[in-house]
Order: structure tokens, then C-alpha cells, then sequence
């Protein structure tokens, strides 16, 4: 089903991964790409369950678009341990303004195919996405 916005379809295997990741944890983050000759979102990279944000934050290229989805451990304030599953939109300044106008006019129908994302982040360069930043969004 296209997204009449931007004329983006979402791939089965988006919405799978992510129930795979939320029910059973076999994923610490999933990486998205929309291939814009196929006009769909589709999977590009998997994080292993032991894979640490900054995996993440490898896969993200520095100068295109991506759908992220990471699922965040921390321990509260009282030590136990909590789990939150974000979804990241990055666009970096440097990647094309094209680019930027397709990932933005697909996420918020793209988000809305992925039920269970609890908290959203929008980063434009890694500091908007260290882990700190996790930290202080997931309490």
C-alpha cells in the first residue's frame, strides 16, 4: 500500500524484522532505506542482539537518509532493568534535499506501520544520537 504523500510502499519484510525485534528481541536495531527506484521502504541492516548503539551509529551513512529502529536497555533509577524501542529518523544536513523531502514526507506513515515504537528521535549528525541522548529520551 503506497503512502499517497510520497508515493512510498512499505515492504513486508520492514514490518516483520520489527515484530521480530519487539516479541523476541532478535534484533538490537534495524536499519531502513527507501529505494526510491522500487518507491518502498525496505530493510538494509540488522543489528545482532549484542550489538551496542554505537553499531548502530556505524550504519548510518554520513551523507544520506535513514529509518532506524533500536531497542534501548538501560537500568532506572532504582535498578531495573527497562527496555525502550525508538525509532530514529536521520537526516543529515549534507544529504540531499530531495532526500530529505521523501524521508520526511513517508515517516510518519512509515512509523505507524511499526506498532510498538514507544519513543521517537530525529538526529542530523551522531551527537543527537549518543547514547546519552537515548539515556535522557527512554526515562
Amino acid at each position: 500500500m503506497a503512502n499517497a504523500a510520497s508515493g512510498m510502499a512499505v515492504h513486508d519484510d520492514c514490518k516483520l524484522k520489527f515484530m521480530e525485534l519487539k516479541t523476541k528481541r532478535t534484533y538490537r536495531f534495524i536499519v531502513y532505506k527507501i529505494e526510491e527506484q522500487q518507491k518502498q521502504v525496505v530493510v538494509e541492516k540488522i543489528g545482532e542482539p549484542a550489538d551496542t548503539h554505537e553499531a548502530l551509529a556505524a550504519c548510518l551513512p554520513a551523507d544520506e537518509c535513514r529509518y532506524a529502529v533500536f531497542d534501548f536497555d538501560f537500568l532506572t533509577a532504582e535498578d531495573v532493568p527497562k527496555s525502550r524501542i525508538f525509532f530514529v529518523a536521520w537526516s543529515p544536513d549534507t544529504a540531499k534535499v530531495r532526500s530529505k523531502m521523501i524521508y520526511a514526507s513517508s515517516k510518519d506513515r512509515f512509523k505507524r506501520e511499526l506498532d510498538g515504537i514507544q519513543i521517537e528521535l530525529q538526529a542530523t549528525d551522531p551527537t543527537e544520537m549518543d547514547l546519552d541522548v537515548f539515556k535522557s529520551r527512554a526515562t
